[in-house]
């Protein structure tokens, strides 16, 4: 299966264009960094590849149909700020089964314990609640993860103990996942190819497959 951007295009009202004419291919299994300067699209594409965002040119398709509209997104996207990415008023089990329903070895494996489940999501550090969300995203029917600044706030441990157990689950599901990302390091780790993205080459006609 493949995840493309095919000729899109955005900007925010008259701003100039962040990109245009703008293609890229990711194939399941496949991980892909894309790196570039603050201010030089990434986030907006990564919210437009998940369907975040409606691109105003071009198209994106998902096994070359159309991002489906309802149901579950078989593309998820992770904030760099979980904090902003769970409802406050709910309790952890209530966020993580928000979705579907992690089994306990899942669990485990991202570190995640059974006693946080009834806390709140105040009383959680911010690795732990990046950890939920990260679960959270990665039902069975999750195709494709884009992990836009995923682990930058969080220390080299839990960064590398959350990246280990992602790395492990996608081969073993073949899943497709987009490293958003500054961190030069963990990119040439993790990534098998990357792109490079600032404002010149985003105004530039681009096919990258």
């Amino acid at each position: 299966m493949q995840l493309e951007a095919k000729n899109i295009g955005f900007r925010y009202h008259q701003n100039p264009w962040l990109f245009r004419n703008f293609s890229l291919t990711l194939n399941s299994g496949e991980i892909l960094g894309l790196k570039g300067q603050s201010g030089c699209g990434k986030t907006t594409l990564a919210r437009i590849l998940a369907g975040y965002e409606k691109t105003l040119e071009g198209r994106i398709e998902l096994g070359g149909a159309p991002l489906p509209k309802v149901g579950y997104r078989a593309v998820q996207l992770v904030f760099q700020h979980p904090e902003k990415s769970v409802n406050p008023r709910w309790h952890m089990r209530d966020i993580l089964q928000e979705g579907w329903q992690p089994d306990d070895e899942l669990l485990a494996r991202f570190g995640i314990q059974q006693d946080w489940l009834s806390r709140w999501p105040n009383e959680l550090s911010g690795g732990e609640l990046q950890r939920f969300c990260v679960v959270r995203a990665l039902s069975p029917e999750t195709k494709f993860l884009i992990a836009d600044e995923m682990t930058a706030m969080l220390d080299a441990i839990t960064q590398a103990q959350i990246w280990q157990a992602i790395l492990e689950l996608a081969k073993e599901r073949d899943l497709g996942i987009l490293v958003v990302s500054h961190e030069k390091e963990l990119v040439k780790r993790v990534c098998d190819r990357v792109i490079e993205l600032d404002s010149v080459h985003l105004e530039r006609n681009s096919f990258i497959s």
